[in-house]
């Protein structure tokens, strides 16, 4: 046998023995630790080497390394000397980033006559705990009083789904958020990842989840809260020596909803005590739901570990909301508040109004309030005027470029398209109702309006006036069309 053969035989004789020791203290331990606890922090330990009395452990990160040391320590020292005896000692190893490890320099060394420190708290117990019974958590959530553990969920019941309204802007996220709801943790979206701007739906699509959830599963234990939030609770009940309450309250719930999750990049230690989470409440078949200003593989500094695990589920985009959606969007808040706006009004905010629903339901609201302070009707002319506060509302002049791209953009066209001379039907209608539009909302001349489409003559551009006119009379559809582009038209052009 040559020198490589017997190290290789060497090497995986002692990983045997340290399995097999280390499964002797894992029995020992878990009478020791409640079942939470022992998932948590002993289940992802993997023995790798005995040798000389030295059993080296391997854990997941430095973060976790730390926690056993400071919080574990005497209950692995006692474990350590019933297995190995008085010179029975741990080295630690800790898998770094990418797959590689590498040797603690630090080895941690339990002589036989360690005991537990009276003036430090112990987290561990000769009894596992009841954790039916909320006085053995600390629980950042709990409502007091109850013989039973119940959480508040944090959720704003004005967010539902009956008010959430739906576009081409966030069909997907929405459809897989009652899909979710109807039977979570039970599909293949989890997690479900929500990404998208500030102020487009995220938070209210969430939390809709989550009151749906309640409604139709009122057992289910939900909750919402921040990713903010979540690292400043993680800091306090690290300095107050809770974390352990902590990660086992969060293992509880049943439906966890974490918003603006970009927020941990900056957090490595919180990132590893939410991968505890996360791993937990994924393979107890809980429902995770998260939310991010960006798509998860755009968060730089965000942990690859759980970079794939936000990719288990589904990552669904939620896009601004378009001039229809926003229309429908006024027109709920209206009815809810039950107010009432001039239809070309509520055309004139959705169309201004652009950024964010936030600001949209802003205006919608300053709106209403300079009306009833001023007790003056509401028309277009006091609605510029409060816009001012909201966009920039410079002059602007509508050309005949612009009603090219308006009308490119509705039927999805290529802007070179309509220059090229082509039989196209879908490109002669889209030509024939650009020079319609332009002719009707600018003060070109026809010669004008035929150069701008590549140099056809006055003639065309009346036939194809013409032609839309026709058109209009006859199919129903067709005249829509037309209106709706006549809408935007109307509206660029105030």
């Amino acid at each position: 046998m040559n020198k490589d053969n017997y190290k290789s035989n060497s090497e995986q004789s002692s990983k045997g023995e340290a399995e097999a020791l280390w499964l002797n203290c894992v029995e020992i331990i878990k009478d020791n630790v409640n079942w939470r606890t022992f998932q948590t922090w002993f289940e992802p330990i993997k023995a790798v080497a005995l040798e000389n009395n030295v059993l080296t452990l391997q854990v997941p990160s430095q973060f976790f390394y730390e926690w056993l040391e400071e919080h574990y320590v005497e209950l692995l020292a006692k474990t350590i000397k019933r297995v190995l005896g008085r010179e029975g000692r741990l080295e630690y190893r800790i898998v770094m980033d990418g797959g590689s490890t590498q040797r603690s320099q630090t080895s941690v060394n339990m002589p036989g006559g360690t005991s537990p420190n009276p003036s430090k708290e112990s987290n561990y117990v000769d009894m596992p705990l009841k954790w039916d019974d909320p006085t053995n958590i600390k629980t950042p959530y709990a409502i007091p009083g109850l013989k039973r553990m119940q959480v508040d969920p944090q959720l704003n019941s004005n967010y539902v789904f009956d008010n959430y309204i739906e576009g081409d802007c966030n069909r997907v996220a929405r459809s897989a958020g009652i899909h979710v709801a109807q039977k979570p943790g039970a599909t293949a979206f989890n997690p479900l990842v929500v990404f998208g701007g500030v102020g487009w739906g995220k938070t209210h699509l969430v939390q809709a989840i989550g009151n749906e959830v309640r409604r139709l599963h009122p057992n289910k234990t939900v909750l919402y809260v921040s990713a903010e939030k979540f690292i400043n609770q993680f800091i306090d009940h690290s300095k107050n020596n809770g974390v352990n309450d902590f990660i086992n309250f969060y293992q509880l719930i049943d439906v966890l909803i974490m918003d603006d999750i970009h927020l941990f990049v900056p957090a490595a230690k919180t990132q590893d005590v939410f991968f505890a989470i996360f791993n937990h409440l994924h393979q107890s078949g809980k429902q995770i739901i998260l939310t991010s200003d960006t798509p998860p593989k755009d968060l730089e500094g965000m942990q690859e570990r759980l970079l794939s695990r936000f990719r288990w589920g589904l990552n669904a985009d939620i896009q601004p909301p378009d001039f229809e959606t926003r229309q429908e969007i006024l027109k709920k808040k209206m009815k809810q508040e039950g107010l009432e706006m001039p239809e070309e009004v509520v055309k004139y905010v959705a169309y201004n109004v652009q950024s964010n629903i936030r600001e949209l339901e802003g205006a919608m609201i300053a709106l209403f309030a300079q009306a009833t302070l001023n007790k003056k009707e509401i028309d277009l002319e006091l609605a510029k005027r409060v816009m001012k506060n909201f966009v920039k509302t410079s002059s602007r002049e509508l050309t005949i470029g612009s009603i090219q791209k308006m009308v490119c953009d509705y039927f999805s066209l290529p802007y070179d398209r309509l220059l090229i001379k082509t039989r196209k039907r879908e490109v002669v209608q889209a030509r024939q109702i650009t020079m319609y539009l332009a002719k009707k909302f600018t003060k070109s001349s026809l010669k004008n309006i035929g150069e701008h489409f590549g140099g056809f003559d006055h003639t065309t551009v009346i036939h194809s006036c013409q032609t839309v006119e026709n058109l209009m009379d006859t199919d129903t559809d067709y005249k829509e069309s037309v209106l709706e582009l006549q809408q935007k038209v109307q509206l660029a052009s105030i």
